[in-house]
């Protein structure tokens, strides 16, 4: 795959061999952000679990000090006075069993994190195929199945992150913007580290933090040394 010329240049910028601290880490990440956009930084964690197994899964959530820097749109399934308290709340949209069909049939998905009180997860379900593969479907773990719809909300809109691995032990996710100080990513990346570290799995054998790295969304990865980790 031919590479940019900003990617080119930014490359320049550090030996893509060689691992950081978190500090100059960050600060070779927000150099080599050079698009005209404000670039997502995001943290790759290559865990040593074997993810096929149930008791080596590592998923949850995490509020981070200073949001990703993204506008978050919340759907929230509930039904009665549920959903008047979720759109006080502050969510995007709520509703129950209506929503079914338009997000099966005519395909909406204007929004970026589902939550839903428990009595509406028979109704969720229907909606697996969709919501799934997509990493929509509100899970316990997440807290984006609860009766309390308003903190649910509070800490979604505060910057609350769902790490998961993929197919490849792989955790993305993002911890702020280009735009961010380097305090402020330094801080967001150490407080998504720190739980990660703590959702290991008693099942977890042998080194468990395999390698990470950070990089923008058009830039070149850092290598982070995980030693300290």
């Amino acid at each position: 795959m031919k590479k940019g010329k900003r990617y080119v240049e930014a490359s320049k910028l550090f030996d893509r061999n060689e691992v950081f601290e978190l500090e100059e880490a960050v600060s070779l990440v927000k150099k080599s952000a050079t698009a005209k956009f404000d670039e997502t930084i995001e943290a790759h964690l290559r865990l040593g679990v074997d993810g096929r197994h149930a008791d080596q899964q590592v998923r949850g959530a995490v509020v981070l000090p200073h949001g990703t820097g993204k506008t978050v749109k919340v759907l929230v399934f509930a039904k009665g006075n549920k959903v008047d308290e979720a759109l006080a709340a502050g969510a995007d949209y709520a509703g129950g069993e209506e929503l079914v069909p338009k997000i099966q049939n005519d395909g909406w998905l204007d929004f970026d994190v589902v939550v839903a009180t428990p009595d509406m997860m028979g109704v969720v379900g229907r909606l697996g195929r969709v919501l799934g593969p997509k990493g929509l479907m509100p899970n316990p773990k997440a807290g984006t199945v609860t009766m309390d719809v308003k903190k649910a909300i509070d800490d979604i809109k505060a910057g609350k992150i769902e790490y998961r691995l993929d197919k490849a032990n792989i955790i993305h996710v993002p911890i702020g913007k280009a735009s961010f100080t380097e305090e402020q990513l330094s801080d967001n990346f150490q407080t998504l580290i720190d739980a990660i570290i703590k959702a290991k799995p008693a099942a977890a054998k042998g080194q468990y933090l395999k390698s990470v790295v950070i990089a923008s969304t058009m830039g070149p990865g850092v290598k982070l040394n995980v030693a300290k980790y």
